[in-house]
């Protein structure tokens, strides 16, 4: 497949880390998708893409169009149709709450159909787009779709979610959250409570998938890999806790994992995005 990606410019970029346009024909269909720091908007230009929730109680998912994601905290599987064309936007995980009337909590762990959010919107990019137009312009098409959609940042609760938001980033998770808490002069409490309204999990946990994004990234597949050394650089300081984790966030062992990253090898020219692992 074909990979096209941009940032968008500000102040878009303060909620958007990049738009990108995925098409051609797919080295595996279906890929498995550990919980990673960000919400996302999916617009389906192809065929049908089914998905499945780790979760065994919640039924699987056939989407022709486009959906939103919120935080997702556990793992899902994705199928790609036989032809790809996909534009797909990640959002920070505070991204989503100026552009969408919806609560973030009911997006967290769900895939909604974008016409449940936003009416149309499917429609117009697929009229603007055609079926011919360059993978670049697409993104244009869509970057200015969600500047005409986005309210802007005047809530003073989503500022103080973004600069705490922005500290967990940068420090990759490892930030104690009482500090996040003192350095805005509000308490443990309030913080929490205004991550779970934009962002839909408390800020413990967005800290957690930061620490397990940035360990998966660290990974260096075709050399010997120090685990302990790696989760300890990361901020996991239980090894027992780490092992958990990991498998709960990838169905797999660490060991495990590494086999099947040396066995599929990212794709040149894709992101370093070394989350998502072929399940087929």
């Amino acid at each position: 497949m074909e990979y096209v990606g941009r940032a968008p410019a500000p102040p878009l970029d303060r909620f958007i880390d990049d738009i990108y346009c995925l098409t051609g024909v797919p080295r595996h269909r279906r890929m498995s998708v550990p919980p990673m720091p960000s919400g996302h908007l999916f617009i389906n230009l192809g065929g049908p893409t089914r998905l499945w929730d780790s979760d065994p109680s919640v039924p699987p998912a056939v989407l022709a169009d486009g959906w939103f994601m919120g935080m997702w905290t556990r793992r899902f599987q994705y199928e790609y149709p036989a032809r790809v064309r996909l534009v797909g936007v990640h959002f920070k995980p505070w991204g989503l709450s100026p552009f969408v009337g919806v609560p973030a909590s009911e997006l967290r762990d769900r895939w909604v159909p974008v016409d449940a959010v936003w009416q149309r919107f499917v429609d117009r990019i697929r009229e603007r787009a055609g079926d011919v137009v360059p993978a670049a312009e697409i993104l244009r098409v869509v970057e200015e779709e969600l500047r005409s959609r986005f309210a802007g940042a005047g809530s003073r609760n989503l500022d103080l979610v973004r600069h705490a938001g922005d500290r967990l980033e940068t420090s990759h998770g490892v930030v104690p959250v009482g500090a996040l808490a003192d350095a805005a002069g509000v308490s443990g409490n309030h913080l929490a409570a205004q991550f779970r309204s934009h962002v839909g999990v408390t800020p413990k946990r967005v800290a957690r998938i930061y620490r397990f994004a940035r360990l998966i990234l660290s990974v260096d597949a075709p050399r010997p890999v120090d685990w302990p050394g790696l989760a300890h650089a990361a901020g996991y300081f239980d090894q027992a806790h780490f092992g958990r984790e990991f498998k709960d966030f990838t169905g797999h062992t660490p060991t495990e994992y590494l086999a099947l990253r040396r066995r599929f090898p990212a794709e040149p020219g894709f992101p370093p995005d070394n989350g998502p692992m072929p399940a087929d």
